[in-house]
């Protein structure tokens, strides 16, 4: 018997990997240590505050655009800077500086401690130093640089040549690929110090077909926290293929009947309807004030039987998922609606404290230079037990919407309205022929109530939403399966 022994250096585990990129991109090139960091947040507790966090923030992002057979456009960014908050009661200050520097930075902290005056608070309680626990959900290494110019400009090219070889009546092609690096940095006043450093990648297709003088549009696309080398030549022909067909399809819609009817949803981006009607409404700071159509509902049935809903940040890879929260906080897997009642809401950490519940890992913002607050992650439905095939054949009349546009919700009322950008008609069982300018309207807290059917095919989207909320965007994920919903309003055009 032999024995083995390796001369190799242990890996360190993920968290502090990340930590240490993180320190060298935002702490180190600016004469800044964790040293520092205790000295600002030192400064901001003279006064009573109740929470206080340094927030640090790397980007560099590129994009590409392709249209009429050239790459037109190509950018890039790089963006970096510290935003500095005070939380007392419910009020927050807040500031921020493109400026990193330890005078920037204890000139932010003066300003922002000025609120333990204006407000009745309890000191912070300080901890020991700890960092912060995370999962590795996704590789932390820069897409940008996974991929050259060169090879970049052929990934486009390639999408275009596809789409044109695949249907003559295909006018116009455009393509686009984005690509962002980002690094943050959390500090908090307990003494908790996370890191997470996020790759997020983009591909996306639009195609315009033409038949006797009529123009119609199709789309598709996807991403993820991946490297360029995720969209082979196997995705990039599923997308031309999903693109196309939604253009050919709209060539040959009709005006959509309007009218109370059945609706059925398909499976995976529709689930953007529940990301908007549903999932906004369970935020915290929206029940926590009371303006929620779900506000002091927990335990209580808000949906059909069947319906469980969750939001869930530690899918691996997946657009919406955090490795930690941009409060430091790990990402979770939290259940906000199962079997039809109501479990939970999602929640930062200001809303937390003040309704005496734990952060859900759902503290997020758009960049250093904005305040965190409760945020989806990946907001999707559970799978049941029918086939979608048999949700379809159970319409006597009605509706199947396999794919939406643009939407918007009313928080306090639940009502919505989305469009559809693919949908059929149904008589008997059978879908028809396709429709086009149909409008879904209805209340977001009913129409959970009247789902009647749930497919057994869960899915999430390929990777391409954006949610926007006060004036912020971040990166989410949805998803469900084939839904029936009896008794939506849908407004047409015939």
């Amino acid at each position: 018997m032999t024995s083995r022994t390796s001369s190799a250096a242990p890996r360190r585990a993920p968290t502090l990997e990340r930590i240490d990129i993180a320190r060298q991109l935002l702490l180190t090139p600016f004469g800044l240590d964790e040293s520092h960091l205790a000295q600002a947040l030192a400064e901001i507790r003279t006064h009573q505050v109740d929470d206080a966090d340094l927030y640090f923030q790397y980007t560099r992002s590129e994009g590409w655009s392709l249209e009429e057979g050239i790459v037109k456009t190509g950018s890039f960014s790089i963006d970096q800077g510290v935003g500095v908050r005070a939380v007392s009661g419910e009020k927050t200050a807040f500031a921020y500086s493109d400026d990193i520097s330890l005078a920037s930075l204890l000139d932010a902290a003066r300003t922002v401690r000025s609120i333990g005056a204006l407000a009745q608070a309890g000191k912070v309680k300080v901890g020991r130093p700890k960092v912060a626990t995370s999962r590795s959900l996704y590789p932390g290494t820069d897409p940008i640089a996974s991929l050259d110019s060169t090879a970049k400009v052929a990934l486009l090219e390639r999408v275009e040549q596809r789409a044109r070889a695949k249907d003559p009546r295909v006018a116009q092609v455009m393509a686009g690929l984005a690509a962002e690096y980002d690094v943050v940095l959390v500090a908090r006043a307990d003494g908790t110090l996370a890191a997470d450093v996020r790759p997020l990648v983009r591909l996306s297709v639009t195609v315009i077909a033409e038949q006797g003088g009529r123009r119609e549009v199709g789309s598709a696309g996807g991403g993820g926290r991946l490297g360029l080398a995720y969209f082979d030549d196997a995705l990039i022909t599923q997308y031309v293929d999903e693109a196309v067909h939604a253009a050919l399809v709209n060539l040959e819609s009709r005006p959509a009947p309007a009218g109370e009817m059945t609706v059925v949803l398909g499976p995976g981006w529709p689930g953007v309807l529940l990301h908007e009607a549903v999932g906004h409404g369970l935020e915290g700071d929206f029940n926590r004030k009371g303006s929620s159509a779900f506000s002091g509902r927990i335990g209580q049935r808000v949906a059909a039987k069947g319906v469980t809903v969750l939001d869930d940040g530690t899918l691996a890879d997946r657009r919406g998922s955090l490795n930690v929260d941009d409060e430091g906080h790990a990402s979770q897997r939290n259940v906000l609606i199962e079997d039809g009642i109501l479990k939970g809401y999602i929640q930062d950490a200001l809303n937390a404290r003040l309704t005496g519940v734990a952060p859900t890992g759902n503290g997020r913002r758009e960049s250093y230079a904005h305040i965190p607050m409760p945020r989806m992650t990946n907001t999707y439905m559970l799978g049941g037990d029918k086939d979608p095939q048999e949700i379809i054949a159970s319409i006597k009349k009605g509706l199947y919407a396999s794919n939406f546009g643009g939407g918007q919700v009313d928080i306090t009322s639940g009502k919505f309205v989305f469009s559809a950008s693919e949908a059929y008609w149904v008589e008997n069982g059978k879908i028809l022929y396709p429709v086009k300018g149909a409008t879904i309207i209805g209340s977001g807290p009913e129409s959970l109530k009247k789902i009647c059917m749930i497919g057994n095919d869960m899915r999430l989207d390929s990777g391409v939403g954006t949610c926007g909320k006060e004036g912020q965007s971040v990166p989410v994920g949805v998803g469900q399966p084939t839904l029936r919903i009896d008794g939506l309003t849908v407004g047409g055009t015939a």
